[in-house]
């Protein structure tokens, strides 16, 4: 099992510099990748599609660096680190042009890229990007069918519900890109399982974390778990798992290990994300 750390491409610590410096730092410190994630817009109330509900996003949201273009900057700055997204929301992308930009930066990176697709839940970034909410699960598995038939050998041609793509030479190719899905429902879960992708998936309590792996069951991998929250200088009486000082955390970690994991990933969001970088490679040393 290895550690990493989400970039700082949003909030009040997001900008170029900062970004190159995490990497950089990550590598240096052992740390086994470093992370993206996508957010189209922040709209003043986000509903979460296909219901009612309604939940406010955080000011640091209104910002975000795309992840792609992120982690191919990163990729000139870098060498071994593996460079992940968790998630890119995969419905709000022609299955042709995502697959084309997925291999451009696994090539671009030396085949470092370890992405994690999602669903997308947010209503207004359905509605921005043209896709209805009810693509979701059937058009997901699609999705991803359709960007294997591109990254196969040409010539290409692929027909299904919701996507076409007509015979053709389509590259570059991959060479090392490993595909996760990012999923929390039992099914969602199930599937990523049933389509040979890896797992990433936010750990919120340790129920949920134990459920999450059984439904995965006999999964291909890798599996990942995000942490979205801090390793701290003081122990907490309440905290998430993998949250906490780093006794606290090395305890977890042993856990979580026990469970099967491969990666454990901090998104620092507003933490000081150098710091972080600092407290998850004493971890990674122990």
């Amino acid at each position: 099992m290895d550690l990493g750390i989400g970039l700082p491409t949003s909030g009040r610590h997001a900008s170029p510099e900062a970004i190159m410096r995490v990497a950089q730092a990550a590598e240096r410190a052992g740390l086994g990748a470093v992370w993206t994630y996508e957010r189209l817009l922040r709209p003043a109330e986000a509903m979460v599609a296909g219901t009612d509900q309604s939940m406010p996003l955080p000011d640091n949201l209104a910002v975000v660096y795309d992840p792609l273009e992120t982690l191919a900057f990163v990729a000139a700055g870098t060498s071994t680190i593996r460079l992940g997204t968790s998630v890119v929301d995969a419905l709000f992308h022609a299955p042709v042009v995502l697959a084309k930009r997925l291999a451009t930066l696994d090539r671009l990176s030396g085949g470092r890229a370890m992405i994690g697709l999602g669903q997308g839940w947010m209503q207004q970034e359905f509605d921005a990007a043209g896709v209805p909410v009810g693509r979701r699960g059937a058009g997901f598995e699609e999705h991803i069918a359709a960007m294997r038939a591109c990254w196969g050998p040409d010539p290409v041609r692929f027909d299904g519900r919701f996507y076409t793509i007509p015979e053709s030479q389509i590259g570059p190719k991959p060479t090392g890109l490993t595909l996760l899905a990012g999923a929390a429902a039992p099914a969602a879960i199930e599937r990523a399982a049933r389509l040979g992708v890896g797992l990433t998936v936010v750990g919120f309590a340790w129920e949920q974390l134990r459920q999450a792996v059984d439904a995965y069951g006999e999964g291909q991998g890798p599996l990942v778990v995000q942490v979205n929250g801090e390793i701290t200088d003081k122990a907490l009486d309440e905290r998430m798992p993998l949250t906490g000082s780093a006794e606290q955390v090395a305890e977890d970690l042993a856990e979580v290990r026990g469970m099967g994991v491969d990666h454990v990933l901090w998104q620092p969001f507003d933490a000081d994300p150098e710091e972080m970088v600092e407290r998850i490679g004493r971890l990674a040393a122990r």
